[in-house]
């Protein structure tokens, strides 16, 4: 008897450490798979599901929840070389029955990607445009929320593209002039001295690029495991060329201070949500857009940096909420966490 409990334990403990050692063997070997389920898992916990839109041989791959009601839809435009799970964070903290897409941006993740491309700023606002036109979304105003070159996407598509639009949120946008020097900044400046034989900073090809990049983007400092740090560093080495490609659009001449060159068109509510402690784009761009735009409203975030999104979710979620809110009759205001 003695003898058959312990070959039932041993069966017991061996079935236990089979999908246990299975996961070890993921998170050793293949990190960048883990991620991508992770990615997966998050959205089906949140109830986001992943569609794609068809415009003339071009794919727009997008997620989303909820359905278009009384209340305006809300369209989020992330940042540079990332995708449209960068809001998962944050859609934590948004009601279930708010209507919310998160698109991938031109060339990024699961949206189409083409050698003929324009990447510019401008490039961008058209493809979005496509989007929007595509799923007629603009049935009736939307507010539209985009944050670092999404952010400025999005203002260039609002001095655009008006009557789509209810409200806009940006969140550290790019694109502005007389802003105080950035450490970013300051590290392209070191990247163009050397005719770009550095690496843009932006766009990390090792774990340690990859853990500096997260401090250059972070206030907030998160411990990340090695393997992790590997595993972002395998997913983003194949669209690296793609990448440097994009940056050197938005950074040329004709884009780099697209959303300044836009300021005084855009008409729609306002809203500017800002990281105090951004080390990639200076803070001082808020003063610069109330200067320009008096009536808009701006949040300044204490102890947070670029990474507004990541570090702030929840506040983050509120201010956007309480904005939208604010342009609302109270019946049908959004209820805030």
């Amino acid at each position: 008897m003695d003898r058959d409990m312990v070959n039932m334990f041993a069966i017991a403990a061996g079935t236990l450490a089979i999908p246990l050692l299975l996961f070890m063997a993921s998170f050793m070997l293949w990190p960048s798979s883990l991620i991508k389920v992770y990615y997966w898992y998050w959205r089906r916990t949140l109830g986001l599901r992943v569609r794609h839109a068809d415009c003339g041989g071009y794919r727009f791959c997008y997620s989303y929840r909820g359905k278009p009601g009384l209340r305006p839809s809300v369209l989020m435009l992330h940042d540079f070389s990332a995708h449209k799970d960068t809001w998962l964070p944050m859609v934590k903290y948004l009601p279930k029955h708010l209507h919310l897409l998160c698109v991938d941006m031109p060339g990024h993740e699961g949206t189409t990607r083409t050698n003929t491309d324009d990447y510019s700023i401008q490039g961008q606002v058209k493809r979005i445009r496509q989007f929007v036109e595509a799923i007629r979304l603009n049935r009736k105003p939307f507010h539209l929320v985009g944050t670092s070159m999404g952010g400025t996407v999005a203002g260039v598509y609002a001095a655009y593209h008006p009557s789509d639009l209810c409200g806009l949120t940006i969140i550290c946008p790019v694109g502005l002039k007389n802003q105080m020097e950035s450490q970013f900044d300051s590290q392209m400046h070191e990247v163009e001295h050397s005719q770009y034989t550095l690496n843009i900073p932006l766009i990390p090809s090792t774990p340690e690029e990859m853990e500096e990049m997260l401090k250059l983007c972070s206030h907030v400092r998160f411990r990340v495991p090695q393997q992790i740090l590997q595993g972002l560093v395998d997913v983003r080495i194949p669209h690296n060329d793609f990448y440097h490609e994009v940056f050197m659009e938005i950074m040329s001449e004709n884009s780099k201070y697209a959303l300044h060159e836009h300021i005084q068109q855009i008409t729609t509510p306002l809203q500017v949500i800002w990281g105090k402690q951004d080390q990639v784009v200076d803070v001082s761009g808020a003063a610069l857009l109330t200067e320009a735009l008096p009536g808009c409203r701006v949040d300044l975030l204490e102890n947070c940096g670029h990474s507004v999104v990541m570090e702030r979710p929840r506040q983050t979620a509120k201010l956007i909420l309480d904005f939208i809110n604010s342009q609302r009759n109270p019946e049908n205001a959004y209820p805030c966490s």
